[in-house]
C-alpha cells in the first residue's frame, strides 16, 4: 500500500485555505458563496474545502473535475478534436453569472499526468487562455473593490512528486512544513509569518524608492518601481505565500537576467532561461531546454514586459527543494532566498490608492501592464538588491537572502 497522509494534515489543510487565505487572512462570513474548485485526485482536500464552507456557514458553488490520464484525457481531447473556434470560445453569460455570485474562490492544484499538455501546439493552449482575458478581467476589478478574495493551493500526487525526483512521501512532507500543516493551529503560524512580512512591506514602503538595481553573477537588471506602487505580501492569496513583491513600471526595466530554477509549464520543463530588456521590452528571450514554448508564451499580447518584482527572506520561508509547481517554487528559501520577476499581467493591488478610482488609460499612464498571462521565473542564487531614492542616494535593501530594512 503507497503512502497516505495523516487526514489530520488535510483538514488543517482546508480550514486553512477557508478559514485564514479567504477573506485576506480574516477568512471567509456567515452567507459567503464560496466556489470550490478541484480535479479528482485532490478528492480528500476538496471534500474537506466543502465541510469547512458550511461549518463557516458559507454556500459551496463547487466544479470537481475527472482526472487527466492513461484512460480518460479530456484536456488533452479537447485540443486534438476541437477546432480554432471551439479553442477560442468564452462562455460569457455563464461566467459572468459565476463571477456575479461568488464572494470568494479556492482553486486546488493537483496533476495525476503532469504531462497530459505535453506536445499540445503552444498555440492552442495561449489561444484557448486568451479567451478568457474577460473573467481575469472581471475578477480583477471584484478583487480591487474589496468584494472578491481568492486562494490557491496544491494536492500532490505520485506523478507531481516524480517530477521534483521525490517520493509522495518527501514532496507531502515539503507541503507540510511550507503551509505549517504540523502546527497546532496552522492560521496563528500564519499569522506570525504575516505580521512580519507586514514589517518588511511597511520599511519598503516608507524608502522613497525610484528603481532598484539587481545584482550577482547572473544579472544586471534596473527596474524602476513608478508612481504610487506599494509593495505586499502574504495576504492569503496563495498558501504558502512567504514573498514580498510590487508590480513595477514595465517601462524602466533594462539589463539582463538568467534564472537558476526550472519554469514548469503546462507539463514542460523550461530550463536555463536568460532574458535581456531594453527600454521596458524583452529583446531577448533563450532557454537550453522547450524554447519554442518560451517563445509562443512571449508572443502573448504585452507577455514581452514585466508585471512584477519580488523577494523572499530566506529566515521566513522552510521551502528548501524545487517542487515543479509555481506556487512552491516562487516561495522557496534556502541559503539564499529567492528572487524572482513575472512576465505578463501587473497586479493591481499594488497600487497605493483605490484601484476603482482608475480608467484603463490610467493604468496605461501609470506603467502597470495588461496581459492574459503572468508567468513567474525563479533564481535562488545570490544576489544583491540596492536600492536607488529619489535624491540619488542609494542603499542595499536585500543581500545574501535576508531583506536590510533595519535602520
Amino acid at each position: 500500500m503507497g503512502y497516505e497522509v495523516a487526514h489530520a494534515y488535510v483538514e488543517r489543510y482546508a480550514d486553512l485555505l477557508v478559514n485564514y487565505a479567504l477573506g485576506g487572512g480574516a477568512g471567509i462570513e456567515r452567507g459567503d458563496v464560496v466556489r470550490v474548485i478541484a480535479p479528482e485526485s485532490a478528492k480528500p482536500l476538496y471534500a474537506e474545502l466543502c465541510r469547512a464552507v458550511w461549518r463557516a456557514g458559507g454556500h459551496v458553488l463547487g466544479e470537481y473535475l475527472p482526472d487527466d490520464d492513461a484512460t480518460v484525457n479530456l484536456t488533452r481531447d479537447f485540443y486534438d478534436l476541437a477546432g480554432e473556434e471551439q479553442h477560442g470560445f468564452f462562455a460569457e453569460k455563464y461566467h459572468r453569472g459565476v463571477v456575479d455570485q461568488i464572494d470568494h474562490l479556492v482553486f486546488v492544484r493537483c496533476a495525476a499526468d503532469p504531462h497530459a499538455l505535453r506536445d499540445v501546439d503552444p498555440a492552442k493552449l495561449l489561444a484557448h487562455q486568451r479567451a478568457f482575458g474577460p473573467l481575469v478581467e472581471w475578477e480583477t476589478a471584484k478583487e480591487s473593490a474589496g468584494r472578491f478574495t481568492w486562494t490557491v493551493g496544491s494536492y500532490p500526487t505520485e506523478a507531481m512528486a516524480a517530477e521534483a525526483g521525490l517520493s509522495i512521501e518527501q514532496y507531502w512532507h515539503e507541503i507540510i512544513n511550507g503551509c505549517f500543516l504540523d502546527h497546532p493551529d496552522p492560521k496563528a503560524s500564519w499569522r506570525t509569518v504575516a505580521d512580519q512580512m507586514q514589517t518588511y512591506t511597511e520599511a519598503l514602503g516608507a524608502l522613497p524608492i525610484d528603481r532598484v538595481h539587481v545584482e550577482g553573477t547572473d544579472v544586471n537588471l534596473w527596474i524602476s518601481l513608478g508612481e504610487k506602487r506599494r509593495w505586499i505580501g502574504g495576504g492569503g492569496r496563495n498558501i504558502p505565500s512567504f514573498e514580498i513583491f510590487t508590480s513595477p513600471d514595465w517601462r524602466g526595466t533594462e539589463g539582463w537576467i538568467r534564472f537558476s530554477e526550472p519554469l514548469y509549464i503546462y507539463g514542460s520543463l523550461i530550463t536555463g532561461i536568460e532574458l535581456a530588456f531594453h527600454e521596458g521590452l524583452l529583446t531577448r528571450a533563450t532557454a537550453a531546454q522547450s524554447e519554442e514554448l518560451l517563445q509562443e508564451m512571449l508572443g502573448t499580447e504585452n507577455a514581452n514586459r514585466v508585471g512584477e518584482f519580488s523577494l523572499t527572506d530566506s529566515r521566513l520561508s522552510p521551502i528548501t527543494h524545487f517542487m515543479a509547481d509555481t506556487l512552491y517554487d516562487e516561495n522557496v528559501g534556502g541559503p539564499f532566498g529567492n528572487t524572482h520577476i513575472a512576465l505578463g499581467k501587473s497586479i493591481q493591488n499594488c497600487y497605493d490608492g483605490n484601484p476603482e478610482e482608475l480608467s484603463a488609460v490610467d493604468w496605461e499612464r501609470l506603467g502597470f501592464n495588461d496581459s492574459v498571462v503572468h508567468t513567474d521565473i525563479v533564481s535562488t542564487t545570490d544576489r544583491e538588491v540596492t536600492a536607488v531614492m529619489h535624491d540619488g542616494s542609494e542603499r542595499t535593501i536585500y543581500a545574501a537572502g535576508r531583506f536590510e530594512l533595519d535602520e
